[in-house]
């Protein structure tokens, strides 16, 4: 199937202000796009792109001072099958690890392994290794954490995500990674696209996700604390240790954010089906 992704963010600066920001589609996906989702700003701004150290794909701009607004907008294909599943995918011994996972057992900025360690090995210690201990994470995180937009805060960490018992959707998968890590099990912090294809209505405004994946069975796969369900459509945008490592926009200085769109729509393949973003707020 084909998708329009994109998304359209406005800020209001009082001063220039340099800001880095992480909108595209992973490199991992990129030969899957049909049309490119390129960064565009209004006004018109030099943009400087790289690799961060995660392989994720950066903008780096000046942001004049007034009001900017950055947008994406692209079309592309995807398999349309859901996340994939192997319940018989197995838990590697941390010896047998490849080098690169682990980076993804250690605690960093949001999730705290040391402080949760000897919560998650009395809450889990008895489910079975690989697949349905992971499992096991991810259903007590999306039972435990009571989801709402109201209880958003950019600071909060695993342990006060566990704490407190209410967040978002990176709070559902902060928790979920520092259990994860805390047992031995890599994991590691996505953002991006997710969308409502074959979901029943009514859907809320789009919005960017927030997932893990973890490593079992000689590969990573996709874990979904906050949703726990069968999902299709799912567009990586930046994987890192935790948000502090792929945060969408950071700015080195005072900004506002007056105006936030995403979209993600699977298009009819039908002669006029529209491919173009949405119109402007």
């Amino acid at each position: 199937m084909r998708m329009r992704l994109g998304c359209r963010l406005s800020f209001q600066l009082p001063a220039r202000t340099p800001m880095i920001l992480l909108l595209n589609v992973h490199y991992s996906r990129a030969s899957d796009l049909e049309r490119p989702d390129l960064l565009v700003t209004d006004p018109a701004v030099p943009i400087e792109a790289y690799r961060d150290g995660f392989g994720n794909w950066c903008n780096r701009l000046v942001a004049p001072a007034g009001v900017m607004t950055v947008s994406t907008d692209g079309v592309i294909r995807d398999s349309g099958l859901s996340d994939p599943v192997d319940l018989s995918a197995q838990q590697h011994p941390v010896e047998q690890l490849p080098s690169d996972a682990l980076t993804y057992l250690l605690p960093s900025r949001y999730c705290e392994t040391d402080v949760l360690a000897d919560f998650a090995w009395n809450q889990f210690n008895h489910q079975p290794l690989g697949w349905p201990r992971v499992q096991a994470v991810c259903d007590f995180v999306h039972n435990h954490v009571r989801f709402g937009y109201e209880h958003s805060r950019p600071t909060r960490t695993a342990v006060e995500t566990l704490n407190e018992g209410v967040g978002v959707c990176r709070d559902f998968t902060h928790l979920a990674v520092a259990l994860c890590r805390s047992l031995n099990i890599p994991a590691r912090y996505c953002t991006g696209y997710v969308s409502d294809i074959n979901q029943p209505p009514p859907y809320p405004p789009m919005d960017f996700a927030a997932w893990m994946e973890v490593y079992l069975g000689g590969k990573w796969w996709v874990f979904d604390p906050r949703n726990n369900d069968i999902r299709f459509g799912r567009v990586l945008i930046a994987q890192g240790r935790d948000a502090a490592d792929v945060p969408l926009t950071h700015s080195f200085g005072l900004h506002e954010l007056t105006n936030f769109e995403v979209w993600i729509d699977k298009i009819e393949d039908t002669p006029d089906a529209p491919t173009g973003p949405p119109g402007p707020a």
